[in-house]
């Protein structure tokens, strides 16, 4: 098969990038004039004839860069070259996809599909034939006078490409487009968005998407970056060498989805590494949204046949059926317990998480709370906190304008509310939800 890349690149007859970031940092401020910075110095080049997909956790800043690229946002620092002019607006030649369709309800499907033909100011006549066009092109060709609502998930993200594609754009940018779709719609539009690139049915050049789907980067993209949270960075480039259409069950496609399991699963210091102390966390790190029961659940899972302690992380995930935002979170806060390690797209049970699993109800709540105070900062903190006050209470929201200097309002809410959950069920602190007080009662 010919590399499609390299193929396409050719055609273009290019040298310079289509899309260059040089540079890009984010910092958003909060009411009270304190910086908290989103993204840290990202350079990243996007060349002709090439996919490629972003991954990271909720709140790595994936889709803030996203909307940079794309004009929509302006940088605190640093620049974002389209064929080597400055971005500074929305620019022709880069169009944008979204998770979240969109639509505008009162307008037919070609009546959205010709928006932005319009305000580049296209007569309505060749509005409407490359509409019809675009419309034909993504599958929807006898619904052009539907309405969203007349239209499914699937049909309603369909309007959405064909929007970003009549106005012939070099680059798309698409911001976790399949994410709200069942399994079998996504893997339709995954194919069929593909074999519209492979077959070089678009005008496209580049795409660039950011996804929560490792199986989807790693069969769409060409390289795949991974974000780390806090300030967001690049941490890591995977390339994808594979031939189209690949194979998920080929060995070469599970050794490149083993790679970015690791990546996105180790825990900064807690890479599986023997005789490495694990790299200490702060009050404000980013806490993982990962209940105690499914935790305690995946425990159970993995000490048990096919597994016995040690499992490969996609077959893990496709023999649970687990999204990577539901198993990440609790993989991540095993690790922080230092109940498991991940090696090698593999995760194992430590000892000690291997005697949780072994133990009753009552041991497994007092080693958690063991757990959680000596490797969770900010669960200590409050303990700490409420045993040196006389009266061995202290309103949430004193740890709640903590957080807030690390994380934005609505992360540092959310972060509290599990620590507190955790808290609660280990019985190291109570929680009054009326009075919005932490305390030490009963206990």
């Amino acid at each position: 098969m010919v590399d499609l890349v390299t193929e396409r690149a050719a055609s273009a007859g290019l040298d310079a990038p289509l899309l260059r970031a040089v540079g890009i940092s984010k910092t958003y401020r909060t009411p009270d004039h304190i910086g908290r910075l989103v993204l840290e110095r990202v350079d990243f080049t996007l060349h002709a004839g090439e996919i490629v997909a972003i991954l990271g956790k909720s709140g790595a800043g994936k889709s803030t860069f996203l909307r940079i690229l794309a004009g929509l946002v302006g940088p605190s620092e640093g620049q974002v070259e389209y064929r080597g002019l400055p971005v500074t607006d929305p620019v022709q030649g880069v169009a944008m996809v979204f998770q979240s369709f969109a639509l505008f309800p009162w307008l037919t499907v070609l009546g959205n599909v010709e928006l932005g033909l319009e305000a580049q100011g296209v007569s309505a006549a060749e509005r409407r034939r490359r509409a019809v066009a675009a419309i034909d092109l993504i599958g929807l060709d006898g619904f052009e006078n539907a309405y969203p609502k007349e239209l499914s998930g699937g049909m309603r993200q369909r309007v959405g490409f064909a929007r970003a594609l009549v106005v012939n754009p070099d680059i798309l940018l698409l911001d976790e487009p399949f994410s709200q779709l069942d399994v079998l719609t996504a893997e339709t539009m995954r194919n069929d968005l593909t074999e519209l690139w492979t077959r070089h049915r678009i005008p496209t050049k580049g795409i660039l998407m950011v996804s929560h789907n490792i199986e989807e980067a790693v069969e769409m993209a060409d390289r795949i970056l991974i974000f780390s949270s806090d300030p967001g960075r690049i941490s890591a480039e995977v390339p994808v060498a594979l031939t189209r259409p690949r194979a998920p069950e080929s060995a070469p496609f599970r050794q490149i989805m083993d790679q970015v399991y690791t990546l996105l699963t180790t825990v900064p210091g807690r890479d599986g590494r023997r005789g490495v102390k694990p790299a200490p966390i702060g009050t404000g790190y980013r806490l993982p949204d990962a209940p105690v029961q499914q935790l305690s659940g995946l425990v159970d899972t993995l000490k048990e046949p096919p597994y016995g302690g040690r499992a490969d992380l996609p077959q893990l995930a496709d023999g649970e059926n687990l999204v990577m935002d539901e198993l990440f979170p609790l993989i991540e806060l095993l690790q922080l317990l230092g109940w498991a390690n991940v090696s090698g797209g593999d995760i194992e049970l430590t000892a000690e998480g291997r005697l949780y699993a072994a133990a009753d109800m009552l041991s497994r709540k007092q080693m958690f709370a063991a757990a959680l105070l000596q490797h969770v900062p900010l669960a200590a903190h409050i303990r700490r906190v409420l045993d040196e006050r006389p009266g061995h209470r202290a309103p949430a929201a004193r740890f709640l304008r903590e957080l807030e200097d690390h994380l934005s309002e609505e992360e540092a809410e959310r972060v509290l509310e599990t620590v507190i959950n955790w808290g609660r069920h280990a019985e190291i602190f109570a929680y009054d939800y009326d009075d919005e007080v932490l305390s030490l009662e009963n206990f």
